[in-house]
């Protein structure tokens, strides 16, 4: 199944050419944009035979609204959208090495991005966020994640609490990320199969999830006292805990 929509910004329609052309239908570019990236972008399409228009300000404005395209937009008949019943089948291609993301209701989707692009840094298995009380892929979220978004598995899901569940018996560990727990995030052997599970801005992770979880873990900080720095940004926190996981597993370049 795909949906078309636009993409803005130079980062995220550069992605979008590089690692997904064949979904682009359309390139539209500011009238007189001399940026040498967007010449580049306009180069690049034209060379794979995808329509490019110089067109008005206002009409870039027009099609994406208040976000800001920096000179440049493309429509996007966007890559695959997954489906919570395909989770198993992608877990157990992992073979034994599955890495999941969990967000527990992130509402901000600049946050949202931020993660999907440390998740497909990180090469996840998928991102598992829950269809309601959480933001979805938007065109905020793919301008953000830089095309993050359409390389990695997001996989929104009806029921969280009973997704942890299944992925329990699919032999995937959970370790919720909390910052009153006693336990480390860099005590634990990470190369099995693991998900991460990390809360929202507001309050965290909720009930229901942390009783799922099989462990909660956290992410030492040493200057928290001294700096009143009581938790990490949510993107900040995927960062760290998913590149620990890299680090233990010994991932070549």
């Amino acid at each position: 199944m795909s949906q078309k929509q636009w993409i803005a910004g130079i980062n995220a329609v550069s992605a979008a050419l590089e690692h997904d052309a064949e979904h682009v239908r359309e390139v539209l570019i500011e009238a007189g944009a001399k940026n040498p990236r967007i010449v580049e972008i306009e180069a690049n399409a034209r060379r794979m035979d995808i329509d490019v228009r110089r067109v008005a300000t206002q009409a870039l404005d027009g099609v994406v609204g208040n976000l800001r395209h920096q000179g440049v937009v493309a429509r996007y008949a966007a890559a695959k959208t997954w489906n919570e019943n395909e989770l198993e089948a992608l877990v157990e291609a992992a073979e034994g090495r599955a890495l999941l993301l969990i967000l527990d209701g992130v509402q901000d989707p600049h946050n949202l991005g931020a993660c999907l692009r440390s998740a497909a840094a990180a090469g996840v298995t998928a991102v598992i966020i829950p269809k309601d009380k959480s933001v979805q892929v938007n065109a905020t979220v793919r301008k953000t994640s830089a095309g993050a978004a359409d390389s990695v598995a997001v996989i929104p899901v009806t029921n969280l609490a009973r997704t942890m569940r299944d992925l329990q018996k699919l032999g995937v560990w959970l370790y919720g990320l909390a910052g009153e727990a006693d336990t480390s995030l860099y005590s634990l052997d990470l190369r099995g199969n693991v998900a991460l599970v990390l809360g929202g801005e507001a309050d965290g992770l909720r009930r229901l999830t942390r009783e799922n979880c099989d462990q909660l873990v956290k992410i030492p900080m040493p200057g928290a006292g001294s700096l009143g720095v009581e938790s990490l940004n949510v993107s900040v926190a995927a960062g760290v805990t998913l590149f620990e996981v890299v680090r233990q597993r010994g991932v070549a370049k």
